[in-house]
């Protein structure tokens, strides 16, 4: 009987005679270690678990690794060693994405979006293939391209900490600039001169999503392209003008844009800010870190917006330590109204109250608007921890005060500081000071009276309805509680407000004992959506 003929594995090694497979016992063994190091595959309805929405929705991918972990899924929460080993990472590296700041490294991003299959449509990053996605989802172009995907976004580089980060501009910011033709089409098709000495390379060079900001003609887009190339030299009054115009203009588009659609300008902007400060002279780097403090301290509240407070401690703090080295002190206590004004996000009443009481002292120079809207802070601080009553009228007193000084006044010292506050915000605080003192149908009757006009953005119109719904619902109205909630989800969705939909979960528990009402079931079921 002839002897059959030897056989060998991939690798080489000679298999024996009872090995019935193709693989010998050491590439079995590795091949079996591969597989049980790949997640598993999950149903399309794996990604409209409410809790990993709401991950997603916050831009931070320790929070969807969190998320993905202890989706009830796979019928028990996987170790953060499973998680670690599918991922390429340790234990210990895992622990600190998901406690830590939110990454920006987007290679790392990508790779972990993909180990994972997160449908692309649900990332604020774009993928660069798409062939693991479920059905019905939609993809989207490779992030090395600058080139528009279907719906006309782009990714485009931003330098903060000294790190190019990749940030998403959908299709209708990069429409509204004018220049997303620009950038698509080769540099033979434009009119002659058009984009010299401005082409693509030197858009994305200096760090900042010029093509995305709003507001430019070319011979100024051309102007600030030639100084993020050559700070030194050309960094000069027009162009320090011009990021001051930029960040004024998002904040006035934050309220009915949403920070979605502001943040990555607002970080292209900053981005530039922080990178070239560096090459200029003193007086020119103090001039440009006074405007950065207030751009941070406006991404400070962008990020408080989308739900990510230690992403906007860290602004605050940028915002702080600029507004030092530009020997600006309205800034400082400014920030740490801010701060005091985040701590309530939190209900941190101690520091609500200690942050304002520091932001009151004179040497701050605040302007009297800005006063009056710390004294009104320094009475919800009161009311949060109980003070008596007369604590709490007396700060608002002297907020109405103030604030009447102000209005009087002639000139305004700094009009970036609370641009827009005015008697309709103090009236929306004080009623929130009633809400903490125990009086919610006297808070809910000043909300009323402000959200019937027309004083409010759309994000703060939602925003404000919400407070109002938690005050009906502690006031024991549920079904108007549940009726203002209704409206307020409607704006919270169409600005990306989840500040908004943490007020409105918060009403819902103050609901929970008329959940099987119709009204508040309706709101219940309108936010899972």
């Amino acid at each position: 009987m002839a002897t059959p003929p030897a056989r060998y594995c991939a690798c080489g090694t000679r298999l024996a005679r009872d090995n019935a497979g193709a693989q010998c016992h050491a590439c079995q063994r590795k091949r079996q270690a591969a597989a049980v190091a790949r997640p598993p595959a999950v149903p399309g309805a794996f990604w409209d678990d409410e809790r990993m929405r709401e991950a997603l929705d916050t831009w931070h991918m320790g929070k969807v690794l969190y998320a993905y972990r202890t989706h009830p899924h796979h019928g028990r929460v996987l170790s953060q060693e499973v998680v670690a080993d599918w991922l390429g990472l340790t234990q210990a590296q895992l622990s600190r994405i998901e406690n830590g700041a939110a990454p920006q490294d987007l290679g790392k991003l990508m790779q972990w979006a993909h180990s994972l299959r997160v449908p692309a449509d649900l990332l604020w990053f774009k993928l660069p293939r798409a062939e693991h996605q479920a059905p019905n989802r939609v993809a989207v172009a490779p992030p090395e391209s600058t080139q528009s995907d279907a719906q006309g976004g782009l990714l485009l580089p931003v330098v903060v900490g000294g790190h190019s980060v990749m940030v998403p501009v959908d299709a209708r910011t990069l429409a509204e600039s004018g220049l997303g033709s620009l950038l698509d089409q080769p540099d033979s098709a434009k009119e002659p001169g058009a984009m010299s000495p401005l082409n693509r390379r030197a858009v994305l060079k200096g760090g900042i999503a010029a093509a995305a900001l709003p507001g430019l003609g070319l011979e100024e887009v051309q102007h600030v392209a030639a100084a993020l190339d050559d700070a030194r030299r050309y960094i000069d009054g027009p162009v320090v003008e011009y990021l001051r115009r930029q960040i004024t203009a998002c904040k006035s588009d934050d309220g009915s844009l949403g920070p979605k659609r502001t943040l990555p300008v607002m970080l292209g902007l900053l981005g530039a800010i922080e990178e070239h400060a560096r090459d200029v002279r003193p007086a020119v780097r103090r001039e440009l870190l006074a405007i950065g403090s207030d751009g941070a301290e406006f991404a400070g509240w962008l990020y408080r917006d989308v739900n990510q407070p230690l992403q906007a401690g860290r602004w605050y703090d940028r915002a702080m330590e600029w507004a030092q080295e530009a020997n600006d002190p309205a800034m400082q206590g400014y920030v740490l109204l801010k701060k005091s004004q985040m701590a309530y996000d939190e209900r941190d009443a101690v520091r609500v109250l200690t942050l304002a009481e520091a932001a009151r002292q004179a040497h701050w120079q605040l302007p009297l608007k800005v006063q009056a809207e710390v004294a009104q802070q320094q009475a919800r601080g009161f009311a949060m921890l109980g003070d008596p009553m007369d604590h709490v009228e007396r700060a608002l007193g002297e907020a109405h005060q103030l604030l009447t000084q102000h209005e009087g006044a002639s000139d305004d010292t700094a009009p970036h500081l609370s641009p827009h506050y005015n008697r309709a915000n103090l009236t929306l605080q004080t009623a929130s000071c009633y809400i903490e003192a125990g009086q919610p149908a006297r808070a809910s009757d000043l909300y009323g009276t402000v959200l019937e006009g027309e004083a409010l953005s759309r994000r703060d119109q939602g925003y404000f309805l919400a407070r109002r719904a938690c005050s009906l619902a502690l006031a024991g109205q549920p079904d108007d509680a549940a009726s203002v909630g209704l409206a307020a989800v409607a704006l919270s969705d169409a600005t990306n407000s989840l500040r908004t939909k943490r007020e409105l979960t918060r009403a819902m528990t103050t609901l929970q004992p008329w959940a099987t009402r119709p009204g508040p079931r309706e709101l219940r079921e309108a936010l899972r959506a």
